[in-house]
């Protein structure tokens, strides 16, 4: 019970704090009014590709005037996702993509997801082990069985989950306090198997906030920019995956599949 409450007391504060900076938002620029005038936006997760181009546009001009707060505004939005184990975290790359541009963007996704997946870490060895255990018992089951089989490996062992992901990305952030794994490893482990994923996002928001058809999609440049992130996404997977074949045990036990 003290550590439910304890991590409620935290979630409450960081919401409080990130309701309080959007809310401090800089008045932006007119569009189409007559006055001339600054007019007050409001910010929303976009749902279609206008909304997402409008709001890259948004937070271009923001980022102009007010680099600091647009910095600090996607660093906390994206630190309590990641923190609080928050799926959805790939639409904030894409917006790191779309505002950013393609390497201080893919710089920030990397580092925010390490970051932030590492607080989630703490979080869960803190307040969390026993939940885990309690409401996933098979699932952290399985994941010590494979943890101890690539004990030896375990580095390689957690890139290749973190690039063949047998659960989601979230959840290994929440169980891996219970399995025991060192911090220096969870950490580098996210920060370089993440990358490749990172980057398809980030890119794929830099293509989005360009285009300004669904027909631009077909253009030769843009056609090669999705070659090259298809290339980046599959050559350290490929790489990986063969590493595991050879060294590690990453097989399901012979009665899981045959449910």
């Amino acid at each position: 019970m003290r550590s439910l409450a304890g991590l409620g007391a935290l979630v409450a504060a960081a919401s409080v704090f990130l309701y309080v900076l959007s809310s401090r938002l800089p008045p932006g620029p007119a569009q189409g009014g007559e006055d001339g005038g600054v007019r007050e936006y409001r910010l929303k997760f976009p749902s279609d590709l206008d909304e997402l181009r409008e709001l890259a546009e948004t937070l271009k001009f923001y980022k102009s005037e007010h680099h600091g707060y647009v910095l600090l505004l996607f660093c906390s939005a994206y630190l309590y996702k990641q923190s609080f184990a928050i799926p959805g975290s790939s639409l904030l790359n894409v917006l790191a993509g779309a505002i950013f541009g393609p390497w201080e963007g893919l710089v920030l996704a990397c580092l925010l997801t390490t970051v932030g997946s590492t607080f989630c870490f703490l979080l869960s060895s803190a307040f969390g082990k026993q939940l885990v255990v309690q409401h996933f018992p098979e699932k952290v089951s399985l994941l010590q069985r494979k943890v101890e089989e690539n004990r030896s490996c375990l580095f390689f062992f957690l890139l290749f989950l973190r690039f063949f992901p047998m659960t989601p990305n979230w959840f290994l952030n929440i169980t891996c306090p219970v399995l025991n794994i060192p911090m220096p490893v969870f950490f580098f482990s996210v920060l370089i198997g993440l990358i490749p994923y990172n980057f398809i996002c980030v890119r794929t928001g830099c293509i989005l906030s360009s285009i300004a058809s669904l027909d631009d999609i077909f253009s030769w440049g843009t056609l090669a920019q999705l070659l090259a992130i298809a290339l980046m996404a599959l050559l350290p997977g490929a790489l990986i995956k063969r590493y595991g074949q050879a060294h590690l045990a990453v097989d399901e036990p012979d009665d899981r599949k045959r449910r």
